[in-house]
């Protein structure tokens, strides 16, 4: 079985290497009741996770607790190792909306005893991704609407202009432990507002004024 690949840039590359940045908004931290990280806190999922626009979020028996994390996701076109800040935002190839649904009562459990989160961020379908649009549609990363609704009614609002570790410090940071590979993507964590979703609810997500757009159904 193949990766899922990069849907929207050209060439279209499979996804390699999923990193998730957590906590990376103050105001998602504060409501989970959660330290304000001073370091970026990265975990990552499988490919497994990915689903694209018009798919379906299947709830997974172990959890009674789902969580909606809109996120901005970007794409690594080049590969690289140890980038200064300066340059990181040459290695991006464009940007997408994603969403990181998380099992909130299973991460909770992890949490308490210092386990990684795994479990909670990686059941299939997780990883809901839109259309990527190239990095030259984006004039400043530091400048991104993000939007989300449930059954049309918005639940998160937010900008990019509020992430405690933007774009291009997430890459260097990233890139001092692990070669960057095209086809690999960054979450780069969620604004406040997250809740819970159940089978029957529709999830429509934005970035960037609706350049890059993602609606999924939700499932059991």
């Amino acid at each position: 079985m193949k990766n899922p690949s990069i849907r929207g840039l050209e060439p279209e590359v499979p996804i390699h290497t999923i990193f998730c940045i957590g906590r990376n908004y103050a105001e998602h931290a504060r409501e989970l009741k959660n330290e304000i990280p001073t370091t970026p806190v990265i975990f990552s999922k499988p490919v497994t996770t990915v689903i694209y626009d018009g798919d379906s979020v299947i709830l997974p028996p172990q959890s009674s607790n789902v969580h909606h994390e809109v996120e901005l996701v970007v794409a690594i076109g080049r590969e690289g190792k140890n980038i200064p800040k300066g340059d990181a935002l040459k290695y991006v190839a464009g940007y997408a909306v994603g969403i990181d649904m998380t099992a909130r009562d299973i991460q909770d459990k992890l949490k308490d005893k210092g386990k990684p989160w795994e479990l909670a961020k990686g059941a299939d379908t997780f990883a809901p991704l839109g259309n990527f649009i190239t990095a030259e549609q984006i004039d400043d990363p530091t400048a991104i609407d993000i939007v989300l609704s449930v059954n049309g009614e918005i639940r998160q609002k937010g900008t990019t202009a509020d992430m405690l570790f933007p774009v291009d410090v997430l890459i260097s940071v990233l890139s001092d432990y692990f070669t960057l590979h095209p086809g690999d993507l960054i979450f780069t964590g969620t604004p406040e507002g997250v809740s819970k979703v159940v089978a029957g609810d529709r999830i429509e997500a934005s970035i960037a004024l609706g350049k890059s757009r993602l609606s999924v159904n939700v499932t059991r």
